[in-house]
Order: C-alpha cells, then structure tokens, then sequence
C-alpha cells in the first residue's frame, strides 16, 4: 500500500524558496498558468477542500504530494489569500494573459484614430480596475465612491496622456506613434494602482510575524507593497508594448501584410500574447509575494506596540498584493 501523505507539509507558502528570483518566477509561472481560467467550479472547489481539510489535518485518501501541490496552486488562483472568497474570473492572475493579449494587441493596433485611442483605453482601465480590486491585499472593504475615483481618476489619466502624446507625435516617425499606448499604460498604473487600494494607504494593510500571528496594520507597509505592484504591473506591460510595436513596423513594409492587412490585429494580438506568457510570471517574481519589513522602519505606535508585546520580533511580514 503507498505510504499516508504526512501532514507537516507547509501549503501555505509556494512550493519553491521565494528568497530567490528563480523560485518566485516557478511559482507564478503556476500561478498565473492561462490554463486555470479553464477550470469550472467543481474543479475549483475540489482544490480547495482538499487544501482546508489538510490544513486541517485531514488526508484526503490515495492524495499524493503533487497532487497536493496542484490542488494548491489550482486554490490559488482562484481564491484570495487573504479574505478566502473566490475571485472574479477576469481578475484572477490566470487570466492576465488572455485579457491583456487581446486588449493590448487592440490598442496597439488601433493608436491612430482619436475614437479608438479613447474606447481602447477606456477598456483596458476598466479591466485593470477589476484586477486592481481583486488582487488588492488585506481584508478590509472598499467602498464604491473609493472604487469610481480610482477607476474615473485611472481612464482620465490614461486617455489624457495618450491624446497627449499622440498629439505631440503627429509629426515624429510613425514608429514613435506605437509607443504611445505604453505610456499612456505606465501613467494609468501609477494612478489606478495607489487609488483603488487607497484605503490601505489610509488604514495600513496586516502585518504577520514569521509564523503568521497577525500584529497590526501599517500604512508604511502599504506604501512598500503599493509601489512593489506599480513596478511589477508597468515591467509586466513593457516587453508586451515595446517588441510588437518594432516587429510590426517592419512586417508592415513588407508585402504579404499589404496584401492581408486584416492580419494585423491578429499578429498583433499573437505577438503579444507571446511576450505576456513570459513577462507576467516574470515581473510578478520581482518581488516577494510575501513581503517583508524592519520593525524599526514602522510607523512609531506600531514599532513600539509589537516591541513592547515580543521584544525579540525584527521584521514583519505582509501580503504585497499582485
């Protein structure tokens, strides 16, 4: 008979050492698997019965260890680590590489007409909302006037900027035109980012010792994770909006797409596609997912709280959020 799954395997961190680059790109190379998005309900809730019950210290019977590792990786992505609710599908980490291939690949092809530089835009700032929100970390709530400031604040500022720019390059070699979308992007992160999870900023976001004991929340901790996220999100979207745009410079001078010029969306969408599979693991694996922070580096009450409480405590430790 095959030997009983022991219980001392430690799923609530990834499977791989997150204190290296290599470990952190394995895990959400599982994580952000487009696959995933295929999964029904059942699957889901299969995964995560299986990962309460053993968290639980039930064995689910004739369960091996990668078995659990998929079930793992399966409730990841699906559910949220901190709150445990299922997570809406086109917010779901896995669902970064299908939606941003086709939206990306839109913008970038249709950056020439005002309309369509306004309703891409529009788009994608409305997607990046629902990501924003979904992945935001900690529990606390958000109310829907926070909501509609962010999501208003982010698409003003994304089309701003891209007429902007798109204004300013009329007259400048059309491949500097193509990258306006990226831009327009990278400024919207900066914006959408910090606002949908501005009740962080205010209230703080948990902070744990390194055994998961819940010590507070801090706003200097929400400060680090937030810029984490802004770095991660316009490293993810550059590769995606800055390869495509040369590539189809060049294959649009060239014959067979002047012959089929109703392959660009398509080519557009592919490329793009290509450079996500690789880049959204990538930069998500920047940083830790679980975040780390010097005591001495909260704010005061909060430093003094946990020292007076557990003297020996150096760092603490926080969801970033993605």
């Amino acid at each position: 008979m095959p030997e009983e799954l022991p219980l001392n395997i430690n799923i609530k961190e990834p499977r791989w050492d997150q204190s290296t680059f290599e470990g952190r790109a394995r895990h959400f190379f599982m994580v952000t698997d487009p696959r995933n998005v295929l999964l029904g309900p059942k699957v889901l809730d299969e995964a995560k019965n299986i990962i309460v019950n053993y968290r639980n210290g039930v064995r689910t019977p004739g369960l091996t260890e990668d078995q659990l590792w998929r079930a793992k990786y399966v409730y990841d992505s699906a559910f949220h680590p901190d709150t445990g609710e299922k997570m809406v599908l086109i917010g779901r980490m896995s669902a970064q590489v299908p939606m941003n291939m086709t939206i990306t690949g839109c913008m970038l092809t249709f950056y020439r007409t005002t309309p369509a530089v306004i309703f891409w835009q529009w788009i994608n700032q409305s997607f990046n909302a629902v990501v924003n929100y979904t992945n935001r970390s900690g529990d606390a709530p958000i109310t829907n006037s926070q909501l509609g400031t962010a999501y208003i604040s982010a698409t003003t500022g994304a089309v701003v900027t891209a007429l902007g720019l798109k204004s300013l390059t009329k007259h400048l070699p059309s491949l500097i035109g193509r990258f306006v979308p990226f831009a327009a992007v990278a400024a919207a992160n900066c914006i959408n980012i910090p606002l949908m999870r501005q009740r962080e900023l205010k209230l703080g976001i948990p902070i744990t010792d390194e055994n998961g004991n819940r010590l507070g929340e801090s706003t200097k901790a929400a400060k680090q994770a937030i810029a984490q996220v802004v770095v991660s999100r316009i490293g993810m979207a550059a590769p995606a909006m800055a390869i495509p745009p040369v590539i189809m410079n060049i294959l649009e001078k060239r014959a067979f797409l002047k012959r089929n010029p109703w392959m660009n969306a398509p080519l557009q969408v592919g490329l793009v596609g290509f450079c996500l599979v690789f880049a959204t693991p990538l930069c998500c694996a920047l940083f830790p997912q679980k975040s780390s922070m010097k005591v001495s580096s909260l704010e005061p009450e909060i430093r003094d709280r946990i020292l007076a409480k557990s003297p020996g405590t150096e760092t603490v430790y926080f969801n970033k959020g993605l």
